[in-house]
């Protein structure tokens, strides 16, 4: 059985961590978001957890993909059918969550598919949480109407539709293109290594406090070297 386990990281924002990835839901003005929603199965646990925040039915606003591996997205259909949210992602990442095909979203890793073809089942989405996105975000694009004051920010490289949430107050939700497996880092699944360092210098010139990675622990921009 997978293990999920929910840590309150803020007064708004509660961490659910399905074993190795995370997904963050957000109290916002007026409703709940969800920034990924883990990878598809023990959906009991996943709508205690809801539930327990005050998040029912009807109560979930939008659900942000930040990219379209079934480790993020892997309940986003499920979640749009019983709590009545829009999922939102990049555009590039459409086809990944259409087809259930990870590596449709991006183009520079042949190397990487060949090595993992014989575990590439692991890495789709099964038939039924395949699903077409809602609404498609744009770098700049503001969550205020759904009750957050965030920016949606562009940050290829991991894949060539990664996403990320910046609040207004300094939270930045990084999906995997920023991670702490073991440490700090960029990601290290890299479909556009120049891609994916011009994505980091951005973020280096932002007003970031904390990260909330994809994997692993929050933690300060400057612990990366």
């Amino acid at each position: 059985m997978e293990q999920q386990r929910e840590d309150k990281v803020t007064e708004s924002t509660r961490a659910l961590t399905f074993r190795w990835v995370n997904a963050y839901l957000v109290k916002g003005n007026s409703g709940f978001l969800l920034i990924d929603s883990g990878m598809a199965g023990n959906r009991a646990t996943l709508e205690r957890e809801l539930r327990d925040a005050g998040c029912g039915p009807g109560d979930l606003k939008l659900i942000v993909i930040t990219h379209g591996d079934p480790d993020h997205s892997g309940n986003a259909s499920y979640l749009r059918a019983k709590y009545g949210a829009k999922i939102a992602m990049h555009k590039a990442e459409a086809a990944a969550v259409e087809k259930g095909n990870m590596f449709l979203s991006r183009g520079k890793m042949p190397p990487l598919r060949r090595m993992m073809k014989p575990l590439m089942r692991l890495f789709r989405l099964r038939k039924r949480d395949r699903f077409t996105s809602d609404l498609y975000l744009e770098d700049g694009d503001r969550l205020d109407e759904y009750g957050l004051s965030a920016t949606i920010l562009h940050v290829p490289g991991h894949s060539a539709g990664s996403i990320a949430v910046l609040t207004d107050d300094g939270t930045f939700f990084s999906g995997d293109f920023l991670e702490n497996r073991t440490h700090p880092s960029i990601a290290t699944l890299v479909d556009d290594a120049e891609a994916l360092r011009a994505s980091f210098e951005r973020a280096r010139n932002l007003d970031i406090r904390t990260v909330y990675p994809g994997h692993g622990k929050p933690f300060s921009l400057d612990e990366i070297r």
